[in-house]
């Protein structure tokens, strides 16, 4: 008889500066030195690629946000440019860069993407985001970000433009014939004339489309609207899930949209951040963390807490409980951290302090501590009730937390064959079984 093949994990990892503990850089071995370096990038993606990954990803931010002296300044490189740096170094490894609807054109960013996936042979993703800050806003010609609702109406017509313009023509149509005096075949390679609310865009691309059909589209965001957005046009979402009970609900939540956009029978991988400490005994584990926890700054901690929660906590009491919170409907920032937050509140009742060190390393995604075998059977358990196709890694320190994923976990995972012994694909889209 025939063996059942297993449910297969898939793995990202999210590169940010010297990793996502903000105590990172303190550390003795701290890799901060490193940061404005390109080869520490390419290295940090081979060390994915030896552990099978299935693709690195780079987030973005376009403003400067460090201005005190214990904040990580962590986007020195763009990531498209990072990213092609990365892609003569690797040779299957998926390469994933962020773009924001809000600030880029749409031309120019389908152009770079295609290039790049081009010069990867179909390795490459894109993240759709809309942007979080002002600060960001204020680099484009913009005293605010625009509101949400017109920030996703837009986003919604740059992502269409992007997929038209990705498949605006095929390399087939360059002839190349000498013979018969015919470079190209023109007749398929036509404008489309775009003329939409935001963008116009006469078309078509000056680059055919790539070898895996089309980059592959990612999205990031929670809100009412940016799950709809992902329903329309999204092969795999990144999502905050603190616990089942959160991963659950999100999950509901995106199949309940591709079901009244008429899509029932199409699946969006869904991938929520992972923060993991590892050691051989559990002991190991809690003393890695607890290294990052005690050299946490405090007053950057509370910044970034301020920012998720859209008000000042600066002068919060660090060992009194967390101060109430209005309900999610009456939030205006980024739903997806803030539904975590409350979901910590609710599950541990902590102190400011205790949330702090939820926080710290990743902002509240789900944060496994313990062996090889105790964080793979958690991530195993979410793999089987349908609520992660697989985990965007968030390593509390780089290289180190990566290192001890790929030498600790990817072996426990290989041992219950729901992980890859090798690739068997070239693309990105093969990679993660995409059509």
């Amino acid at each position: 008889m025939k063996a059942v093949q297993r449910k297969q994990l898939h793995l990202g990892v999210l590169l940010y500066g010297c990793g996502h503990h903000q105590a990172a850089w303190l550390m003795p071995d701290s890799s901060v030195e490193c940061i404005g370096e390109i080869s520490y990038y390419q290295s940090l993606a081979q060390l994915a690629e030896t552990g099978y990954f299935d693709a690195v990803f780079f987030a973005d931010n376009q403003s400067f946000l460090a201005n005190t002296p214990t904040e990580m300044p962590a986007f020195w490189l763009d990531p498209l440019v990072n990213l092609t740096a990365i892609s003569q170094v690797t040779n299957y490894v998926g390469l994933v860069s962020t773009i924001s609807s809000t600030f880029s054109n749409p031309f120019t960013a389908s152009r770079q993407l295609l290039s790049l996936d081009h010069i990867t042979k179909g390795r490459v993703g894109w993240n759709l985001v809309t942007s979080m800050k002002d600060e960001e806003a204020l680099n484009h010609s913009m005293s605010e970000l625009p509101p949400r609702d017109e920030r996703y109406e837009k986003a919604d017509e740059f992502a269409a433009l992007m997929h038209k313009l990705f498949l605006s023509w095929d390399s087939t149509e360059v002839l190349n014939n000498r013979e018969d005096g015919q470079l190209i075949n023109p007749v398929n390679i036509r404008p489309f004339n775009h003329i939409g609310s935001y963008f116009k865009v006469k078309g078509p691309s000056t680059t055919p489309k790539s070898p895996q059909g089309r980059p592959v589209a990612m999205q990031a965001g929670a809100s009412e609207q940016g799950i709809a957005l992902a329903a329309k046009y999204a092969d795999a979402v990144y999502s905050v899930s603190w616990n089942l009970n959160q991963a659950i609900k999100y999950r509901k939540k995106l199949d309940e949209q591709l079901k009244q956009n008429g899509s029932c029978n199409r699946h969006i991988k869904v991938f929520p951040g992972l923060v993991t400490y590892v050691g051989t005994t559990h002991e190991e584990a809690l003393a890695k963390k607890s290294a990052l926890d005690e050299k946490l700054p405090i007053e950057t901690a509370l910044k970034q807490l301020s920012f998720f929660l859209q008000q000042d906590c600066t002068n919060w009491e660090i060992n009194q409980i967390v101060p109430s919170l209005p309900p999610v409907e009456e939030f205006t920032g980024p739903v997806g951290r803030y539904e975590t937050i409350l979901e910590i509140i609710n599950d541990t009742q902590p102190t400011v302090k205790e949330l702090l060190g939820y926080l710290n390393a990743g902002g509240g995604h789900f944060t496994l501590i313990g062996t090889p075998e105790e964080i793979v059977d958690r991530m195993e358990a979410w793999l089987e009730a349908g609520v992660a196709d697989g985990f965007n890694l968030m390593p509390p320190t780089l290289p180190g937390s990566l290192e001890d994923f790929v030498e600790l976990i990817v072996p426990e995972m290989q041992k219950r064959e729901i992980f890859r012994k090798r690739y068997t694909e070239s693309t990105l889209r093969g990679h993660l079984g995409l059509k």
